[in-house]
């Protein structure tokens, strides 16, 4: 029995490591040869770096996740197109897998989000994210300035129709239920009088499953994203608590999980 599984097994394996293969070529090669160009001249000529990082963040996370749903076509795609609309909101989303931000970051043109502090010291990586204005994960030693400065600046960055995602878990979830959150981002909605925007994303560790290198190919998957909610800010958000505001996304969350059996 095992013997005849092979024949089946390794094609399906080869086009694993090939898919993978091409799309983080992507990740290199695209940067290196055609991006970087950009993002230097950005650097040099532009009078605003940080939205025009954002948008070579966007663009270059859009071609990637093109090619991807190209060369992985059993897996389905279907994302609300009334989110590429949101502007001015701190998103909230729950978390799956490591393509979750880079979909976000695809079908948002002015974003910032939160990152590991790890990535900050990466070569090049941690060059791009600073200039993108993205957010440290911690507010300890050298990153408590930076992370002070992103949030005062904040305010006008939603005013002027730039959004925050975050997932409130501070991680990647393998369960289907919610985790503990962390309440910095709710802190902000009530400090900037902002509407939240909570969204629900499905299947993306299907695709790409926690723990491993390589792209899952070989499953009929469907990929999907939409909006669960919008909650719209108080007349006198001082009277409304950080705690309070966790609780209705969660509700939200809880009441509107429609991720169960992903797989087709």
């Amino acid at each position: 029995m095992e013997g005849n599984n092979r024949p089946a097994i390794l094609p399906d394996r080869l086009t694993d490591i090939s898919v993978t293969l091409l799309c983080w070529g992507y990740f290199i090669f695209a940067f290196l040869f055609f991006f970087s160009f950009f993002y230097i001249a950005a650097f040099i000529f532009s009078r605003d770096r940080q939205r025009s990082f954002q948008y070579l963040d966007h663009l270059f996370f859009k071609g990637f996740l093109c090619l991807l749903r190209f060369l992985a076509p059993r897996h389905r795609w279907e994302i609300d197109p009334q989110i590429t609309a949101i502007h001015g909101s701190i998103i909230v989303c729950n978390h799956r897998s490591y393509l979750d931000p880079l979909i976000l970051i695809s079908l948002l043109p002015r974003q910032k989000t939160i990152v590991k502090t790890k990535f900050f010291q990466a070569p090049v990586f941690g060059w791009l994210i600073q200039i993108s204005g993205y957010l440290p994960s911690t507010t300890e030693g050298v990153y408590a300035r930076r992370m002070l400065s992103q949030v005062e600046s904040m305010g006008a960055f939603l005013h002027n129709g730039g959004n925050l995602f975050v997932f409130p878990e501070g991680t990647r979830n393998s369960e289907e239920g919610l985790g503990d959150f962390h309440k910095g981002v709710f802190k902000i909605a009530r400090m900037y009088r902002c509407p939240i925007h909570v969204l629900e994303l499905c299947n993306t560790d299907k695709l790409f499953r926690p723990g491993k290198f390589f792209f899952d190919t070989r499953v009929h998957n469907h990929v999907r994203m939409r909006i669960l909610a919008r909650i719209s800010p108080k007349n006198d958000q001082s009277l409304i608590s950080v705690t309070s505001i966790e609780r209705e996304v969660r509700q939200i969350f809880e009441s509107g999980n429609s991720c169960h059996g992903g797989v087709l």
